[in-house]
């Protein structure tokens, strides 16, 4: 990609932000080519509509999204804002814009359609360890609460039978929770899990945890584990 003026101010720039640093390394781990060529086959194939936008871009707006923990809008928006975002998709503002927050909706269904979203997770994992990234030792557990529309005012006139209801503190929420385990060295997630909003911590704390974890750290509701 031909440097802009932007480009040439910013590498000149002092200090590098932590998102620069992990940018760069994912950037450089990932097997783009083969992760590519794996979704091909499920991806759009213009033969209808308006030309779809690149893989490569989708993949990397996709991941974004998932790293910093951002909306369609919020990731779009983010993009716009920032430089090491932009670089990282090879993005020139000059010839094209950011993919809008539909299209990644979009693109997003159809990796967890087709089982790739799960696949490409393990891929990560799989990276961020064989290229030192992921320290082992120990695991860092915690769980959140997804909330979900608790209404009956829609076509089946009845809730998703999925989702539950839960209570936290003084407050009763409606949904699903995700269970999460963290790699204690470097924060990366390693093991994700959902379930019903009502399913206690402590009985999914096992599957966050790795064979050669040597301790586990979390809060009151793991206790007993």
């Amino acid at each position: 990609m031909q440097q802009t003026f932007t480009d040439i101010e910013y590498s000149n720039r002092k200090r590098k932000t932590k998102r620069d640093e992990f940018l760069k390394i994912m950037e450089g781990i990932i097997p783009w080519n083969e992760w590519i060529a794996y979704i091909k086959p499920y991806y759009f194939d213009n033969k209808v509509g308006r030309p779809a936008r690149g893989i490569e871009m989708m993949l990397k707006m996709f991941l974004l999204q998932a790293w910093f923990n951002l909306s369609d809008e919020g990731i779009e928006d983010a993009i716009y804002d920032s430089y090491a975002m932009r670089h990282f998709m090879h993005l020139d503002f000059t010839q094209e814009r950011t993919p809008d927050a539909t299209t990644l909706c979009k693109f997003r269904k159809l990796l967890f359609e087709n089982n790739i979203a799960q696949i490409l997770f393990d891929a990560v994992n799989r990276a961020l360890e064989k290229h030192g990234q992921i320290m082992r030792g120990g695991t860092i557990v915690d769980a959140t609460i997804i909330e979900a529309p608790s209404s009956t005012k829609n076509q089946s006139e009845s809730r998703d039978s999925e989702m539950h209801s839960a209570k936290k503190g003084n407050q009763w929420y409606f949904g699903m929770k995700a269970h999460v385990g963290v790699d204690a060295g470097t924060g990366y997630v390693h093991a994700v899990t959902a379930t019903a909003a009502n399913v206690h911590d402590v009985t999914e704390g096992h599957k966050l945890l790795r064979e050669d974890d040597e301790f586990m750290s979390g809060d009151s509701g793991y206790l007993g584990i």
